[in-house]
Parts: C-alpha cells; sequence; structure tokens
C-alpha cells in the first residue's frame, strides 16, 4: 500500500557534502539554526521520513520537510540563510573601512580623538551612521586607555610655549615643575 501524504524528496549525498555536514553539526562556532538543518539533512538521508528526521532533531515536521526541500533544491548552498528583505545598503565596505582606519589610526590636529561629527564631516556621511560604526565593531575613541602620541606631544609643546612666554593666556597654574616635566616628555619623543 503507498504512503499516504505529501511525497518526499529522495536525499542522496555525495562524500563531500556528508563530510560538510558532519562538520557544521560538530563544530562549536556553527550558528544552531544551520547545525538543526544539517542534521535534518543527514537524518533524511540515513532514509528517515519528515516526522522521523523531526522527532529526531526536535523540531516540528514542516520544519524537517522544508529543509529537505530546499536541500534537494539548492544542495548546500540552500542551507544558509537568504538575504533578508529591506533596504540595501547605501554604504560600501570601502567607506566603513576607511572610518574605522581613521578612528584608531588617526587623529584631528586640533583633539585627542574624533568626533562623531568631526568623522562624519570628513567622509561625507552622518553623525549618526559613524556613530553605528563605532558601535557595531564596539570602539569607543573617548575611552583610549593611552594618548596618541601626536597629540600628547603637541599638547605638551604648547604647554611649554605657554610656560616659557609669560603670556597671560597661557594656563596660570603651570609651575616651574611642569615646565621642566613638560620639556622632558617633548624631548623624549
Amino acid at each position: 500500500m503507498a504512503r499516504a501524504g505529501r511525497p518526499t524528496v529522495e536525499i542522496d549525498l555525495t562524500d563531500q557534502e556528508r563530510a560538510r555536514l558532519e562538520s557544521w553539526t560538530r563544530r562549536h562556532s556553527t550558528a544552531q539554526a544551520l547545525a538543526m538543518r544539517a542534521r535534518i539533512v543527514l537524518a533524511c538521508a540515513d532514509g528517515a521520513t519528515n516526522v522521523g528526521a523531526a522527532e529526531l532533531v526536535g523540531c516540528h515536521q514542516v520544519t524537517a520537510g522544508k529543509w529537505r526541500k530546499r536541500f534537494s533544491e539548492d544542495r548546500l548552498d540552500g542551507l544558509v540563510d537568504a538575504p533578508r528583505p529591506g533596504a540595501p545598503r547605501t554604504i560600501d565596505d570601502d567607506v566603513i573601512e576607511a572610518v574605522v582606519i581613521d578612528t584608531l589610526e588617526s587623529a584631528p590636529d586640533d583633539a585627542t580623538h574624533w568626533s562623531t561629527r568631526d568623522l562624519a564631516a570628513r567622509h561625507g556621511l552622518s553623525k549618526t551612521t559613524v556613530a553605528e560604526i563605532w558601535r557595531a565593531f564596539g570602539l569607543k575613541p573617548w575611552r583610549q586607555d593611552e594618548f596618541k602620541r601626536a597629540a600628547a606631544a603637541a599638547a605638551v609643546a604648547s604647554s611649554v610655549r605657554w610656560a616659557s612666554s609669560g603670556e597671560a593666556s597661557g594656563p596660570s597654574s603651570m609651575s616651574a615643575s611642569t615646565c621642566c616635566l613638560a620639556r622632558s616628555s617633548l624631548a623624549a619623543t
């Protein structure tokens, strides 16, 4: 007697496909959704029905049938997440890379680190976009552990200039010991 229900597609795996699917199920860094899909396909390849594969993996039978069908149509590429709907990206990877590199490796002439507004103006982006890039990469330039050498040297040089000129525009609380410290720091750079 013939089986009732929706007909299933037979899954035949090549040795390379089986090896890839098994590595996805064992690897710790694999996304759990992808590992589950790989386990479903492996169960189906071993002769399990959609219901049997679903029970084995711990999902719904419709889910098992969906991934069986996708694998039969697109093979391994069918198991990977499809691009999500939404607006296409408007910022190229090159621009994002330039923002990250500028944040990490340079500083504006008049500050110790970039602000979102200054960096946005430099790259022609909005300050919100720069903030989102920083957030995505975990960058916090205002919380650096150490000064950038060029910016620190410029700050020391301006302190020495104020202290040695005796002008009223310089910091009034700078003592002679601070001036000597500033000069020795400048000489060390």
